[in-house]
């Protein structure tokens, strides 16, 4: 009897250890003589990495995976092998890979909350579980962690299930600040030190809920489903293809997630409402600022209405030497480093509470020198930046770039894409 306990009990703890190992791929599959020479070295810590992300009970199914976008049935046949060294960038991160077998209806959750609500659920406990194996490795330069979780839709009124795959990367750095802060502002900075795509397009993630992706397009759940699984926050089951459900999905405590914010008032009245209370602070700072802001005196700063949020905006002119022109979006990067980027800490500086308004706007005609005020060089080029970008950006936590990327940039009134080292690197013409 002694014998087949111990004999049972082996196995027990063999078939424990060849699930945790199963999900590491293998050294001899690495190409890569350096990272394959890691991954026969740190074996064990990746082995413990798995056991470690497998332990976690994942409000819905969730497996490791060589490959994205699996229907459910074939994942759970598949290699679950994911978890291994690889480059990203140019250095040596631990990379995983799995499938999320969540479904966001189209409907009630936009791109940026889908990515925010998997990043919280599945990226962050990948890397509690990886970051404090790994920390003081000076061979590892960062973390790379990509999901797919499906949405739910319609195509010409027809029902449609589609994957999208979210991809995030945190540098050392980055991804030790985030699990150690203690605070949301900090972990936004640690955040905002990485790279994150969905379906290979550059997103933002705003943890706290403030940033103008989340604010933008968000249509509330049906709250008359609330009670039902899988309805919340307007997510479902994914079912598999023989159209069985998955085992029902585990109780695990979501993240704690500050309440939706409120939608703004935007009438007229209470943005006059809002320019009267602060009108005094207003006042103080055009005083303060005016000689270098250069503040447009027939259009003087104001509450407006932008993207479902109020911000405060400042009309003021640019002037750049000649040498900065070239395309508009040079004129514009240079618009912003050389005049908009040194009024934030001063605008910043009279708002360290929380307002009851979401940003700053900068509307900027910008001049070249020699030219005259009709010349077809002069730009109209508005920046719109939430105030927790601000914020990040006035404590020295994220770089003009971030700022850019978090905020709105209209050039002419048309939103464009503005990368800073890109355009100033361009050549005038």
């Amino acid at each position: 009897m002694h014998k087949n306990r111990s004999c049972w009990l082996g196995c027990v703890l063999f078939m424990a250890a060849a699930a945790s190992f199963a999900q590491v791929v293998s050294s001899a599959e690495i190409k890569d003589p350096e990272l394959r020479s890691l991954q026969t070295q740190y074996m064990d810590e990746l082995t413990s990495v798995g056991h470690d992300i497998l332990a976690n009970k994942f409000e819905y199914p969730f497996y490791l995976s060589r490959k994205l976008d699996l229907d459910q049935a074939l994942q759970q046949k598949a290699d679950q092998r994911s978890i291994r060294f690889d480059r990203f960038n140019g250095g040596t991160v631990v990379a995983v890979t799995g499938n999320y077998y969540a479904a966001y209806s189209a409907d009630k959750v936009n791109s940026d909350q889908r990515a925010r609500s998997t990043f919280l659920n599945v990226v962050m406990p990948i890397l509690q579980a990886s970051v404090p194996r790994f920390q003081g490795n000076k061979k590892v330069q960062g973390y790379a962690i990509e999901i797919s979780h499906h949405i739910l839709g319609k195509v010409m009124g027809v029902s449609m299930e589609r994957p999208e795959n979210l991809m995030v990367y945190l540098p050392q750095s980055g991804a030790i600040k985030l699990l150690a802060a203690k605070d949301d502002s900090t972990r936004q900075a640690a955040l905002l030190q990485g790279q994150i795509f969905l379906n290979a397009q550059p997103i933002t993630i705003w943890l706290n809920g403030e940033g103008p992706q989340l604010a933008a397009g968000a249509t509330p759940g049906d709250t008359a489903n609330d009670d039902k699984p899988g309805s919340q926050a307007g997510v479902e089951v994914v079912h598999s293809s023989d159209g069985s459900s998955p085992s029902a999905p585990m109780a695990f405590p979501k993240p704690k997630e500050p309440p939706p914010a409120p939608v703004r008032d935007t009438s007229p009245q209470n943005l006059a409402s809002l320019h009267d209370a602060n009108q005094a602070l207003i006042g103080d700072m055009v005083k303060e600022l005016d000689s270098q802001a250069h503040f447009v005196g027939y259009a003087p700063p104001n509450f407006v209405a932008f993207r479902q949020g109020i911000y405060l905006e400042f009309s003021m002119n640019t002037n750049l030497p000649e040498s900065a022109g070239g395309s508009r979006y040079r004129i514009a990067a240079m618009a912003f480093d050389d005049h908009v980027a040194h009024l934030i800490r001063p605008i910043m500086a009279h708002f360290k509470d929380e307002q009851n308004f979401d940003g700053i706007g900068f509307s900027t005609t910008v001049h070249l020198a020699g030219k005259s005020a009709a010349s077809s060089t002069s730009q109209a080029v508005e920046f719109y930046f939430p105030l927790a970008a601000l914020h990040c950006y006035e404590k020295y936590d994220c770089t003009g770039q971030q700022l850019i990327d978090g905020g709105t940039v209209l050039i002419n009134g048309e939103r464009v894409s503005l990368d800073l080292q890109v355009a100033e690197g361009g050549a005038s013409h």
